[in-house]
């Protein structure tokens, strides 16, 4: 018998138990910077060298952190199901903590990429500056989704869930989007999972709401489906 499709949407709550610093849209604020000055096309053409310093400085956080246990039981998972993980996500604690199919909607922090070309993508671990090129001397940027860009990874992430017999949505509600667009793809007969400590007032008989933090949250879940799948 085929081993059923579990997707996971992830969003910055599963990261913030590893101790990474997370993007609140209400405030307008990350890490005390305004979204829009670090985090636009606009802000990169107006002052690139702040831009890159904020990435830098988030890039050398990531390496000072490890995968939690909502990480881990995701990846452990793949024991017993198919396990697609597509995240909003700019780290690769997923992919740290195992898991082997992580789709990253807004980009990927140890990557960088061509202003001049975005399919030329690379490595990258270190610090980005201006000066840095690739081989054709265009200058590299990081390898984000940046407000005002499109998400080019969105219809592969719809075919997934489309294709879904459990979803679990961790770290992120049902009220932010992308997440909260991807949800509704999945088919009528897919069980829907939320883990939020803070859940928001929406009841459906195909959601069963999760009340705790990602990784309590990971530790009921992966104990009542890895019984079930």
């Amino acid at each position: 018998m085929p081993k059923q499709n579990l997707v996971i949407l992830s969003g910055a709550g599963i990261s913030a138990e590893s101790g990474l610093s997370t993007f609140r849209g209400s405030s307008g604020l990350w890490e005390g910077r305004n979204v829009m000055d670090v985090a636009s096309p606009e802000a990169f053409a107006r002052d690139p060298q702040m831009v890159l310093d904020f990435y830098n400085m988030r890039r050398r956080q990531l390496h000072e952190v490890e995968p939690n246990e909502a990480h881990l039981l995701i990846a452990k998972l793949e024991e017993h199901a198919n396990v697609h993980v597509i995240t909003q996500n700019v780290d690769d604690l997923h992919e740290r903590a195992g898991s082997s199919k992580v789709l990253h909607l807004h980009g990927e922090l140890f990557k960088a990429r061509s202003t001049v070309d975005e399919s030329k993508v690379y490595e990258w671990t270190t610090d980005l500056n201006l000066g840095d090129q690739n081989q054709e001397g265009e200058q590299l940027r990081p390898h984000i989704v940046w407000f005002g860009e499109e998400v080019p990874l969105i219809p592969k992430a719809a075919e997934i869930c489309s294709n879904a017999d459990i979803m679990i949505i961790i770290g992120t509600s049902l009220q932010v989007y992308p997440a909260a667009g991807l949800s509704q793809y999945a088919p009528p007969n897919c069980m829907i999972y939320l883990v939020d400590p803070e859940p928001p007032n929406f009841h459906s008989s195909q959601l069963e709401i999760t009340p705790k933090t990602a990784a309590e949250g990971m530790k009921f879940l992966f104990s009542k489906l890895s019984q079930k799948i």
